[in-house]
């Protein structure tokens, strides 16, 4: 299939026309997707399915075409806007949002009347706003002044505008002193979208505009209104025409030096500057920049990817580059001083790309250097095979741009922006919502994080951006970062090395995005699931990112938001879904209606570790209780992120009394002391770090016992557990294990002891210890190997090379038919061999294997009388090889070597020391 679809390739490219290249098109796509669902390996998969999707958007590209539509007139049609009306709580965001760094930007309403632009009182227009200067700028600034006193601008206003709104030239701006690179190579790039020309970006960004000539008008009031998208919406931005004034030859704002008195270029980054905190700039990226200004859908490439394929990016840019449906630039990394020199290329800097061809086999990009002067690339190590005056060498009359192979910006950039034209899109639909940070419980689930619904009726790709709202607060982390980053450096030469979100922005955290199957289709997800998830984003420090995937038709599938070390206590967002077919998009609804949340820790006191050490059942307990039947789900998570953390949801333990009926009904809030793989009606997956779930189909109305435990015994942190349910549960705490109880242990018997040795498997010893009670009393007993319960002196049972199996009860009378067995551990009432402790406590429900490095029973009621009458004994049963040797506890003392038992009780017990019966 996959020869055929190769084939189906060539002849589409040697086609005659569009509707011919389409059928090839079509045809390769569909093989290709056959090939990749018949792959044997998941690397083939990937492969074949990249080269599916890459058809697929050349077949959209072409169909365009084949209906009529030009490439031009794709970018001329219109731009899709959101036609979802917002909530109340949207609207309040979005007029929230307006706010910041002292300012008001509200939300665009319509374009400004020509009359605000007038000089109607000769006062020229003056901005109240401050703009805020770095110490260095600051000494190098002269004042602020008009640009006809900036320019020495004099003659007829149609003169004045002739020099300071009309390129003679072709642009060719720069960068200087303002720490902006990657506002000036947003410009740069964005410069034949700027043209005369009927589709021209800049018409619909700044205000007064001249739609005649197609170029922005002089104000004579000196205001300007600017319409950037930011926060959530378009805005106005309003600024008045002074330019800060330099002392020296060097300026703080972008220039143009084909055409020095040009100004518009400069009042676009003076509005700018101004969402985004002032002139002393503390860094961004150029595709946010671009979005801002131009409302063109952001995409990062991340160069450095293991994941990123070489043809498939080249073709898709490529292609939409061609199409004026692509604005690109690129990022540099942290290179070192020393490869500066030797490539020719800036450490953390923004370059714009003027130009993208292919050239005898090579792929080339023309990659400007924004700064006013600067380094360019020198060609040295050049993977491809160029014309010397084409390789690293400048195009003919420009400055600081230079052709680059397309294999040397992957080897020497970090990352591709690419800002898509949204017409490429028929519909959008944007959501905006406001998100309070999680406790550090639960960062690593998704109990709180935003999550949406998303049902498509075709597979026809989805583009999804979420964008952060800029709030003062990051602004201030932003500067901070940026001066100790600064510290001792020289920002002279071109304004330093430019800090770019690669360096500064990692101090704001982390954002990512994740479609995921469910089910029921499009509900909540509880935690990360890879098994599940469908698309994903990996996190990434900029305030925007894009996903692009393609849907599963007819099947709702749930987008989560997710974050990772977000600084500030609340943002907001908004989430804005591009497609070519309409959406259904909502908040995604819970699986199960009603929740409730409980926060934790696990001490030195409550970390019992696994089922595989006798300190499991000291792990945190609760008591869940259902008033009608129902599924729950539970969900635990951690604030240590490397913690390993289990759950499991068992019956509850039941408590026998000898002063009633010897089966009660289980009692609320009793700790679990022993399990068998019949008690656990649910558990999370094999020990997890961080967060992990778990889930019963349905429950019984009744109490049942929840289980947290960490992997080793003495692994701490604090943990939140969150329930959820058809009916309303509730969630007690059950008292910290023995809490507000004797411990007594079992002393060293004097029976002499027996002769004779224990050889054979089904040989059986049993120790008996007498109790002798005061009044009524709860009580359990205790049996564990190493380290022991208690550190009094203990008789002990030598364990020589073989393993015995024990089991541990509480008989009302001496063992023997006429005995009443009133606890039991383990419950099934089985031996358990010492030396198999079960370590596999997350699989397949412990997998029916109870702990065996210690033992412990359930709880019962004892009256005095019943104990007196019968006796009360404690029972530890052992079977299999060994020989019996004196304890600890005096000479010819006799007990259980290596095994410890204790009593615990609410009275006072006494109890004797052991017995010996061989062979019972």
């Amino acid at each position: 299939m996959e020869a055929q679809a190769l084939q189906h390739e060539r002849r589409m490219k040697a086609a005659q026309g569009d509707k011919e290249a389409l059928e090839h098109a079509i045809a390769a796509a569909e093989l290709y997707m056959k090939a990749a669902s018949a792959a044997k390996t998941a690397e083939d998969r990937r492969r074949l399915g990249r080269k599916c999707k890459e058809l697929i958007e050349l077949g959209e590209r072409l169909k365009a075409r084949t209906k009529g539509t030009t490439p031009d007139a794709v970018a001329q049609r219109s731009v899709p806007e959101s036609a979802r009306p917002l909530t109340t709580a949207e609207k309040t965001i979005i007029l929230k949002a307006s706010r910041l760094h002292g300012h008001v930007f509200p939300p665009w309403d319509s374009a400004p009347t020509p009359e605000i632009f007038l000089d109607t009182d000769g006062t020229p227009y003056a901005d109240p706003a401050p703009f805020s200067l770095s110490a260095e700028q600051k000494a190098m600034v002269a004042g602020w002044l008009r640009p006809t006193e900036l320019m020495s601008v004099a003659g007829e206003p149609d003169e004045v505008l002739e020099q300071l709104m009309t390129a003679q030239a072709e642009l060719d701006l720069a960068q200087d002193l303002a720490t902006d690179c990657s506002v000036v190579a947003s410009l740069c790039a964005a410069a034949r979208h700027f043209g005369p020309t009927k589709d021209s970006l800049l018409a619909p960004l700044m205000y007064p505009f001249d739609h005649k000539a197609m170029q922005p008008q002089l104000s004579k009031s000196g205001k300007y209104v600017f319409r950037m998208y930011f926060n959530g919406s378009w805005r106005r931005v309003t600024i008045d025409d002074r330019l800060p004034a330099s002392k020296t030859d060097r300026t703080l704002y972008a220039v143009d030096r084909r055409n020095p008195r040009l100004i518009w270029p400069a009042l676009v980054e003076k509005a700018y500057l101004k969402i985004r905190g002032g002139y002393d700039f503390p860094g961004s990226n150029s595709g946010t920049d671009l979005h801002a200004l131009t409302g063109w859908i952001p995409e990062q490439i991340f160069l450095q990817s293991d994941e990123i394929e070489l043809d498939e990016t080249w073709n898709r840019i490529k292609a939409a580059y061609d199409e004026r449906n692509a604005i690109l630039t690129l990022g540099t990394g942290n290179i070192l001083p020393e490869e500066e020199k030797a490539l020719g290329l800036v450490r953390e800097h923004d370059y714009a790309v003027m130009d993208l061809k292919e050239e005898e086999g090579a792929r080339l990009l023309l990659v400007k250097n924004p700064w006013i002067d600067s380094l360019v690339w020198t060609g040295v190590g050049s993977s491809a095979t160029l014309k010397a005056h084409t390789a690293g060498s400048p195009k003919e009359g420009t400055s600081n741009q230079f052709w680059m192979a397309f294999e040397d910006v992957l080897q020497h950039f970090d990352s591709l922006y690419v800002n898509w034209n949204p017409a490429l899109f028929s519909h959008r639909q944007d959501h905006h919502f406001r998100w309070e940070m999680p406790d550090k419980t639960e960062e690593l689930v998704f109990t709180h994080n935003p999550q949406y619904t998303v049902l498509a009726t075709s597979r026809k790709p989805i583009w999804i951006l979420l964008s952060r709202h800029w709030q003062d607060g990051e602004l201030d982390i932003l500067r901070q970062r940026r001066a100790e980053k600064d510290h001792g450096e020289d920002t002279g030469g071109g304004g330093g090395h430019d800090s770019s979100l690669a360096t500064v922005s990692k101090q704001l955290g982390f954002m990512s995005l994740a479609i995921y199957a469910t089910s029921p289709p499009g509900t909540r997800v509880p935690l990360p699931d890879m098994s599940r998830r469908l698309h994903h984003h990996p996190l990434v420090d900029s305030p925007n990112i894009l996903l692009r995937y393609q849907p599963t038709p007819g099947v709702a599938q749930t987008l989560v938001v997710t974050q990772s070390e977000l600084p500030l206590p609340t943002y907001t967002f908004t989430l804005s879904f591009f497609s070519h077919e309409p959406l259904t998009v909502a908040p995604a609804p819970p699986p199960l209606p009603h929740s409730l949340s409980v926060r934790g820790a696990w001490t030195r006191r409550t970390a019992g570790g696994s089922p595989a050490h006798p300190t499991y059942y000291t792990n945190p307990q609760y008591s869940l209780t259902l008033p009608q039947p129902s599924p729950v789900t539970l969900v635990l998570s951690t604030s240590t992120h490397d913690l390993p953390v289990h759950i499991a949801l068992a019956f509850p333990p039941r408590t026998p009394s000898c002063s009633s009926s010897p089966s009660s009904p289980p009692s609320p809030q009793q700790r679990i002391t022993s399990l068998s793989g019949r008690d656990i009606l649910a558990a999370s997956p094999e020990y997890q770090h961080g967060g992990t779930a778990a889930s019963a189909p349905r429950l019984d109305a009744g109490t049942y016992n929840v289980i947290l435990s960490t992997f080793e015994p003495g692994q701490l942190g604090d943990y939140t557990l969150r329930v959820s349910a058809a009916v309303p549960p509730r969630l007690e705490p059950i008292p910290a294990d023995a809490a507000g109880m004797l411990r007594t242990p079992v002393p060293v018997g004097t029976q002499p002891i027996p002769p004779g040795t224990l050889t054979s498997s089904s040989s059986t010893t049993r120790f008996l210890a007498p109790v002798a009670l005061t009044r009524q009393t709860r009580l359990s007993a205790i049996a564990a190997t190493s380290p022991t319960p208690t550190s009094s002196p203990s008789a002990s049972f030598s364990l020589p090379g073989t393993h015995p199996s024990i089991r541990l009860s509480l008989s009302l009378g001496r063992p023997g038919p006429h005995a009443t067995i009133l606890a039991t551990a383990p419950r099934s009432g089985d031996f358990v061999d010492l030396a198999a402790p079960t370590t596999n406590a997350g699989s397949a429900l412990f997998k029916g294997v109870p702990p065996a490095a210690g033992l412990r029973t359930g709880e019962t009621d004892v009256h005095p009388d019943l104990a007196r009458a019968g006796g009360l004994w404690v029972v530890l049963e052992m079977r299999g090889g060994g020989r019996l040797e004196s304890g600890g506890g005096g000479d010819g003392g006799v007990g259980p070597q290596g095994v410890a038992v204790e009593v615990l009780s609410d009275g006072l017990v006494k109890i004797g020391g052991w017995e010996v019966e061989e062979g019972g």
